[in-house]
């Protein structure tokens, strides 16, 4: 797909109606250079979504930390693993001088690890 081991740099906003270029459209998933891309080290909270409200709240505050450190800086997408997943994201790890960008969001509250499938935020946020 085109994005593998490069230092990238993008200005970034949020995903709309408009083409989707360089946008984030959660916590775990962004648009680069036109490709949709979902960091590989991480589940993220949905925000359209979502289950209940707090998961939705969360959502929000890691999509917008995830733009926050997109726009922080040139980053470098691996491969890890597969290439893409079922729905044609292209599957990476984004890290800034040899840090996972994932691993941050993760030590900030607002991202899990990946583990092979999605939780239940809803439950993990003690809503239901």
């Amino acid at each position: 797909m085109g994005l593998s081991f490069l230092a990238l740099a993008a200005a970034f906003t949020l995903c709309g109606d408009a083409p989707r270029t360089n946008c984030v459209v959660d916590g775990d998933t962004f648009w680069m250079n036109g490709v949709k891309v979902r960091l590989a080290d991480i589940n993220a909270p949905e925000t359209e979504q979502a289950g209940c409200k707090s998961e939705r709240d969360l959502g929000n505050r890691a999509k917008g930390r995830l733009l926050a450190l997109l726009n922080n800086g040139p980053f470098t997408l691996e491969i890890a693993g597969r290439d893409t997943d079922r729905y044609g994201r292209a599957l990476r790890v984004a890290r800034r001088g040899g840090q996972s960008i994932g691993q941050q969001l993760i030590k900030e509250g607002l991202a899990e690890p990946w583990r092979g499938r999605r939780s239940d935020w809803c439950v993990l946020l003690g809503e239901r």
